[in-house]
């Protein structure tokens, strides 16, 4: 059929990812929706229990980090910060690392020696997308999807990563 001939295909990768932080141990069906129709769920931190991040685990493929509320249960399975590449993204989360011009003290140096494509936190509940133009990455904060806090909405993040590069990002509200 195809004599003297190799064919190749060239298949892109492409992963779905629902980013989460601060659930303060709240998931209802409305974000299981969510967690059932992504690749990967990334939570930047205070998970508020183990038995929810089992149940994400049960589900997809979770990157986790801990958060302030944590406690040791979690502490001792999931890193304070993680790196990890997806789909040819450098990703860097953690739960408390402030943002462009406001990072944290002991985060800092950790961004400019691994140099991410994307900086991941939590801890402030405030949804925040940005770019760094002086570091040269994209900073995602996805709000608080859980129920405990100031925030008036719950909010998270779904996005893609497609051959190294972010896109199709969508910010998920409900009200509170």
């Amino acid at each position: 059929m195809f004599e003297g001939s190799i064919l190749f295909a060239k298949f892109e990768m492409m992963k779905k990812i629902l980013l989460l932080s601060d659930t303060h141990n709240y998931i209802d069906d409305v974000i299981l929706k969510h967690v059932r129709e992504a690749d990967e769920v990334w939570h930047s931190g205070d998970i508020g229990s183990l038995e929810l991040l089992e149940k994400l685990q049960s589900i997809t493929t979770v990157r986790a980090v801990w958060g302030n509320i944590d406690g040791q249960d979690l502490r001792v399975r999931i890193p304070k910060i993680a790196t990890f590449e997806c789909e040819g993204c450098r990703i860097m989360m953690t739960h408390i690392g402030g943002y462009p011009g406001k990072y944290e003290a002991s985060v800092y140096p950790k961004i400019v020696e691994y140099k991410p494509t994307i900086f991941i936190s939590g801890h402030s509940h405030i949804l925040k997308v940005m770019n760094d133009k002086k570091l040269g990455f994209l900073h995602m904060n996805p709000g608080a999807i859980g129920k405990y806090g100031f925030h008036l909405k719950r909010t998270m993040l779904r996005f893609e990563i497609e051959n190294g590069v972010p896109k199709n990002l969508a910010v998920i509200e409900y009200d509170k």
